[in-house]
């Protein structure tokens, strides 16, 4: 499945396909009529045709090439800007419609823009308007005023466009790499965090009961009543360090409901796709509210990880939570259905939400989540108030 930048990408690249490809019919139809109206011969529209679709074909390929980083010019750049020389240097004489001929010219300098540092593509551009005008003038008889004015316009704004859509798709990536990295930077920093905070937890404890079981085995052949008050402390210290650790680890599981709903909205929006909340929460107690806490947090997670969601709502009303989002098309493996308090439904399902339903059956609540009839994607739980 694409990921969201690369759909964008290939959206882009197809629009400028689809530009290209009309401007091809456009100057084909132009060749066709000189042709007809007998101010070129068939050899001449034959040669000048050539030009144009061998111009034009190249393009979309240099296009893919700019798309991904700041390549050097390329042979494929090079042939196609011979291809629009050569049709630009069989502009019929006498032709009426001034402007449009020469255009592939224009748009083999707005694939060359992408290519060039901006201060070496108006140097380029300035030239290649120059000498365009220059020739096209001298063989068709127009006014080098317009030519000049409508050649200028097009190597400002054609260039331009093509640097606006790059720039797009560069701003979408970059995004996109932005939030999966701040992401595992979560990660990083909470698996850190969490270390850290055993160490601090365990490692004095545990010294001190390395020294006193090793003092008690000396202990045993010499004095065994001061042996067995060593072995006393360390059934001591070992109940403590463990109580230490469930509460550092209780710390961890405790949520905010009101906290996750601010970062779940902001998540999901960030992502883009709209969030809207509507949670009555006052009545529930302080353990209700850590369980559609944990329950918000895991369905928010599998619309990231699993979908490609453009709308997700979340209600919280009498102890009972309602997740809607639009990405089931996008969800793997989650259609099948979950239902808690039976395991035997999670098959399919991730260990995330297995691990949900598990903990709302556990405190005697119940939990859901499937496709629905509408297209959606129903997550529910529901906790005792």
């Amino acid at each position: 499945m694409a990921t969201r930048p690369e759909t964008a990408k290939k959206i882009l690249l197809y629009w400028m396909d689809a530009s290209v490809a009309l401007m091809a019919l456009m100057l084909s139809m132009m060749v066709l009529a000189s042709a007809r109206e007998g101010r070129i011969s068939v050899p001449h529209a034959v040669a000048a045709e050539v030009c144009v679709l061998a111009a034009l074909a190249f393009l979309p390929l240099v296009l893919r090439d700019a798309y991904d980083d700041r390549p050097r010019p390329t042979a494929k750049l090079v042939a196609g800007g011979l291809f629009a020389a050569g049709a630009v240097a069989l502009v019929p004489p006498s032709i009426t419609t001034t402007g449009s001929w020469e255009m592939v010219g224009c748009l083999w300098f707005s694939a060359l823009a992408l290519y060039l540092p901006l201060r070496a593509t108006a140097c380029v551009g300035a030239a290649l308007v120059a000498l365009t005008t220059f020739y096209v003038s001298a063989v068709s008889g127009q006014p080098w005023q317009y030519l000049l004015i409508s050649l200028t316009v097009s190597a400002v704004l054609l260039p331009a466009t093509m640097r606006l859509w790059r720039w797009l798709w560069w701003t979408i990536r970059e995004a996109y790499d932005s939030r999966e990295a701040k992401a595992t930077l979560a990660v990083s920093n909470e698996r850190l965090r969490f270390a850290r905070d055993l160490h601090d937890l365990l490692g004095h404890s545990l010294s001190v009961l390395t020294l006193k079981s090793e003092l008690a085995a000396k202990l045993a052949t010499i004095d065994a009543g001061k042996a067995a008050a060593e072995m006393a402390d360390v059934r001591r210290l070992a109940a403590e360090s463990l109580a230490e650790v469930q509460v550092a680890v209780d710390g961890y599981r405790v949520l905010d409901l009101d906290e996750e709903l601010a970062g779940v909205r902001a998540a999901l929006e960030a992502a883009g796709a709209r969030c809207v909340i509507e949670a009555r929460t006052d009545d529930l107690s302080p353990a209700a509210r850590t369980l559609l806490a944990w329950a918000v947090r895991e369905g928010a997670t599998n619309v990231l990880k699993h979908s490609t969601a453009t709308r997700c709502a979340i209600v919280i009303d009498g102890g009972v939570l309602e997740m809607r989002n639009d990405g089931v098309p996008a969800i793997s493996g989650l259609n099948e259905g979950v239902r808690g308090p039976a395991t035997s439904g999670l098959d399919g399902a991730g260990s995330g939400l297995r691990g949900l339903a598990e903990r709302m059956s556990a405190a005697g609540g119940s939990f859901t989540a499937a496709s629905t009839p509408a297209g959606e994607f129903l997550l529910r739980a529901a906790v005792p108030a």
